[in-house]
């Protein structure tokens, strides 16, 4: 939507998925890719076929623990990505019998983890990690579901109010765009790992084996069991640990 077919259709702005869901509710923006979760608490519609998932290990979604995982009691949670959020209670319950407290802080591993028994770090922040080096316990939260439910974990789409503009926001401009992104995986890795921290290998893995872009009926049905399991779950309130809190 930058450099292809496609970079005229759009008044692009560029922000965290959960900024996303916020803009639309505020009616800042027509249409954003959006944690799956804000799209069902939103009653969003959604652009079918395109969005983030994963088929097995995520890299970028990791629980960490100093605590053997069905002893969390306490969970460090950033708001980057509500629908992580849910997934880490949905595995912690189903998988292992826990249902800790969620506590709110910036997404920094170490004071993480001296505020709660276990740490859920998303995003780039996770991919500065290499899990197997750390002195705790890890879990990728996307190879988690895999193992929970045999199906692939969607964490967004594209998605606005209702009713969409069908004629605007057509599935194949973000197809075309994706595939037109694809196709230049190479410039994309070049441009972004230095910018990121982490090595062209790693940021040509993440896009190429553990990303899914193209979205198919075993992703959907995947994200349907995925908000099914959402929300059975209790209501939970973020707490902020004192220590964080401004004085």
């Amino acid at each position: 939507m930058l450099h292809g077919a496609e970079r005229d259709l759009f008044d692009l702005s560029f922000c965290l998925p959960s900024e996303c869901a916020r803009r639309l509710s505020a009616g800042e923006a027509a249409l954003g890719i959006v944690p799956v979760i804000e799209m069902q608490r939103q009653g969003l519609e959604m652009v079918r076929g395109t969005g983030i998932a994963s088929r097995g290990p995520v890299r970028t979604i990791l629980l960490v623990s100093k605590k053997p995982f069905h002893q969390i009691r306490t969970l460090a949670t950033d708001s980057g990505s509500r629908t992580s959020v849910e997934l880490a209670r949905i595995i912690l319950a189903h998988r292992y019998g826990a249902a800790p407290v969620l506590v709110s802080m910036p997404p920094s591993l170490d004071p993480m983890l001296e505020q709660a028994d276990a740490a859920l770090i998303i995003g780039d922040a996770a991919l500065l990690i290499e899990p197997t080096q750390l002195p705790y316990a890890s879990l990728d939260l996307g190879e988690e579901w895999r193992k929970l439910t045999g199906l692939p974990m969607v964490f967004a789409v594209w998605a606005g109010p209702k009713p969409l503009d069908h004629a605007a926001f057509r599935p194949e401009h973000f197809l075309s765009s994706y595939r037109f992104g694809a196709a230049h995986l190479e410039e994309i890795v070049a441009r972004e790992y230095p910018r990121r921290g982490v090595s062209p290998e790693l940021a040509r893995d993440y896009l190429t084996r553990n990303i899914v872009f193209e979205l198919g009926p075993a992703e959907y049905e995947g994200m349907s069991r995925y908000l099914e399991l959402a929300a059975a779950l209790p209501a939970q309130t973020l707490f902020q640990p004192a220590s964080e809190v401004p004085a």
